[in-house]
Formats: C-alpha cells, sequence, structure tokens
C-alpha cells in the first residue's frame, strides 16, 4: 500500500505544474487582449514590443517548471549562442518537449520573446493558444514528424524515401522535408543572420539492451524523468545557405546526415566512454531562478487575485469557453 502510495504521489509531479501553465492561459490571454484593444491607434512598434514581452514573461514561467522545477542538466556543445541574432532554428523532432528547447537557448539569448514556429496543422487547434502560435515562425522541424523508435513503419517508409531519391538513408532521424526551410529562408533572409542546426539528445532514453527508445513526453519530463538533455549547435552563416529550392533540398539532406551521425555517436558508439554525449567539449548551463521565478509569481498572483471575486471568476470561465471559440474561428478562417 505504501509502495502504491509512492507511486502514486511520484505520477501526480506533473500536476502542479500543469495547473499552474493551463490555469494561468485566461490570465495571459486578457492582458494580450486588453493590450491588442490599447495599442490599436498606436505604431505597430509599441504593440509589438509589448507584446514580445508578454510572450517573454508566460515562456519565462513555462522555463521555471521545464527547468528549475525538474531540475534537469542542460549541456552545451557547439557553437554557444551569445549575442541576439535572427535566426532561423533547425532541429531533429522527437517528443512534445523539442519546442521547449528552442525557449532553452533563445531565453539564454535574451531572446525569449521574439521566438516563433512552424507547427504541425492539428496543433493550431490547442485551446487558447491556437491563433497565436499559428502566427508564429523561425524555429522548424523538417522531419514533419516526431521520429520515435517503436513506430518502426515510419521510420522504414522513411528510409525507403530517401533511398528512392538517392539520398543517403538516415538511422536516429527522419529525412528532412524542405518545403517550410525554404519558404522561411527565402522569406526572411534579407534580415537573417543565421541558421542554427540544432541537435538535440534526451539522456535516459536508451533500454536495458542498450537500443534506443521512445523520447520522453511532457508529463514524463515534469515528472523528472530526465535528468539531462544534450544541445549541439551548429551556427551557419546565410552566406552559406543555398538559396535554390533544388540546392537547398541537398544541402538540408547533409545538415540531417550531420545529426545523424552525432546521435550515431550518442547511442551506438562502441567506446563506452564516447556513448551519453556528443563529440567535443560540453558546457554545464544552469537557468538562474532571476530569469523565471519573477514570471512565475507575476501570473500567478495576477491569476489568483481574478478568482477570489465572483466577477473575475466568471470573466476567467468566459475567457476559456470563448477564447478557445474565437482562436479555433480565426485559424479555420485563415487556413
Amino acid at each position: 500500500m505504501l509502495l502504491s502510495l509512492v507511486l502514486h504521489m511520484y505520477s501526480m509531479r506533473c500536476v502542479l505544474p500543469a495547473a499552474v501553465l493551463l490555469g494561468s492561459a485566461p490570465t495571459y490571454v486578457l492582458a494580450w487582449g486588453a493590450w491588442r484593444l490599447l495599442s490599436a491607434f498606436l505604431p505597430s512598434r509599441f504593440y509589438q514590443a509589448v507584446d514580445d514581452r508578454l510572450y517573454c514573461i508566460y515562456q519565462s514561467m513555462v522555463l521555471f517548471f521545464f527547468e528549475n522545477y525538474t531540475g534537469v542538466q542542460i549541456l552545451l556543445y557547439g557553437d554557444l549562442p551569445k549575442n541576439k541574432e535572427n535566426i532561423i532554428y533547425l532541429a531533429n523532432h522527437q517528443s512534445t518537449v523539442d519546442w521547449i528547447i528552442a525557449d532553452i537557448l533563445a531565453i539564454r539569448q535574451n531572446a525569449l520573446g521574439h521566438v516563433r514556429y512552424v507547427l504541425k496543422d492539428g496543433l493550431k487547434w490547442l485551446p487558447l493558444y491556437g491563433c497565436y502560435f499559428s502566427q508564429m515562425y523561425l524555429v522548424i522541424f523538417p522531419e514533419g514528424t516526431r521520429y520515435n523508435p517503436e513506430l518502426t513503419k515510419v521510420i522504414s517508409a522513411s528510409q525507403t524515401f530517401a533511398a528512392q531519391e538517392g539520398l543517403p538513408v538516415l538511422k536516429h532521424v527522419l529525412t528532412p522535408r524542405v518545403k517550410a526551410t525554404h519558404v522561411a529562408f527565402d522569406t526572411m533572409k534579407s534580415y537573417l543572420d543565421a541558421i542554427y542546426d540544432v541537435t538535440v539528445a534526451f539522456e535516459g532514453t536508451v533500454d536495458d539492451k542498450g537500443q534506443r527508445k521512445e523520447a520522453p513526453s511532457m508529463a514524463e519530463f515534469l515528472c523528472k524523468e530526465c535528468p539531462k538533455i544534450h544541445i549541439h549547435i551548429d551556427r551557419i552563416d546565410k552566406k552559406d545557405v543555398p538559396e535554390e529550392q533544388v540546392y537547398m533540398r541537398r544541402w538540408l539532406h547533409e545538415r540531417f546526415e550531420i545529426k545523424d551521425k552525432l546521435l550515431i555517436e550518442f547511442y551506438d558508439s562502441l567506446d563506452p566512454e564516447r556513448r551519453n554525449k556528443f563529440p567535443g567539449k560540453s558546457v554545464n548551463s544552469k537557468l538562474s531562478l532571476k530569469k523565471t521565478l519573477p514570471s512565475l509569481l507575476i501570473l500567478s498572483g495576477l491569476t489568483a487575485g481574478m478568482l477570489m471575486t465572483e466577477a473575475g471568476r466568471k470573466l476567467y470561465v468566459k475567457t476559456w469557453i470563448y477564447g478557445t471559440l474565437i482562436g479555433c474561428l480565426w485559424v479555420s478562417i485563415k487556413a
């Protein structure tokens, strides 16, 4: 019975973060909506500045739970970001936590409010945030779907396609698709600084037989089931990226060949000393509470204050209901 209680408590460790993150959603949406109305007659740069700040506050709260709360160790390799830049972020895709990894890097460059995403159509329908996410760009997962070693048919189909196209077959990533990357680069190249080619590996994703297993979900991650995240970054200047789609397709596949070699080294190296890490020197990057805790206190405090009054509670519920409906309607129109 005691063991059952312990297991139950362990599985509940993701409940608090989920409750706070979802519970503060109406507060965030109301703040954004109010500023949208107030800034209607102001220059767009004023709206954008506050909009970025509001987004930064919410994402900082997200990172409080995904970094400070879980205690995960972040190990950075390669070209470590120092200054804020306009970039396209290309990464391998294996978990629902992947979009958090982009935030993990962005906050270390003081660029968290500027992160934008290219997401699968289905994710646009997330309650309240759907219409907001659907307008975001720059973070791209070219594989199009998550790599899961248990989904052998998906991996086999990806490898067969690569072979038919005369491209090298990849083991630990799927064959990338070039369309989103090409459109993003072609649209933003005039003010783009670089592309960050990011390769991510979650430690603890190898079974007893030494075989790679599925990466942690958000719930598993928040239950502290991932001790370390290894992040390898290659900074590629925009002048080194081919502009024509036919050449970019080959270039993108070559970048994923490099990712695959890094992941083969991480998971399959015959030398035990070289497994569970990327080649080269790593930097243990710890996120300060000063960057996340204030956002948690601000949003939690505002949400608690709203729920303390009857009028506030009614507004809170209506925001959930109508915000979700309007968001879904807006996305369907934009689609």
